[in-house]
């Protein structure tokens, strides 16, 4: 029966871990979001999973959601409008950059 204990702890880990790895994936794409942020919100994350002892889907849901609620309550409104600024304009050049590729191609 240990053997079978083992299994099920190692794929609870592996789904642990997959949790935190598309969490911070999904956190780091916010706008605002930095480093710092990333690394606060990941240990917010593992320390209440290592108090509690629950998974962080059980803790916290969704981890693409919980990225989305994360940043904006750990990055600065004025940050991440500011950063949304600056995705728009990079979009909007390189929507021109694609337009002007298919006229010279004329």
């Amino acid at each position: 029966m240990a053997k079978k204990d083992r299994t099920t702890d190692a794929a609870a880990e592996k789904d642990r871990e997959k949790w935190m790895a598309r969490f911070q994936v999904r956190l780091a794409m916010q706008p605002g979001v930095d480093r710092a942020v990333v690394l606060q919100a990941v240990k917010e994350v593992t320390a209440h999973c290592a108090e509690t002892g629950e998974h962080p889907r059980t803790a916290f849901g969704d981890p693409d959601a919980y990225a989305v609620q994360a940043a904006a309550r750990l990055v600065p409104a004025d940050r991440a409008a500011g950063a949304r600024r600056r995705n728009a304009v990079v979009d909007a050049l390189g929507s021109v950059r694609d337009a002007a590729g298919k006229l010279g191609g004329l």
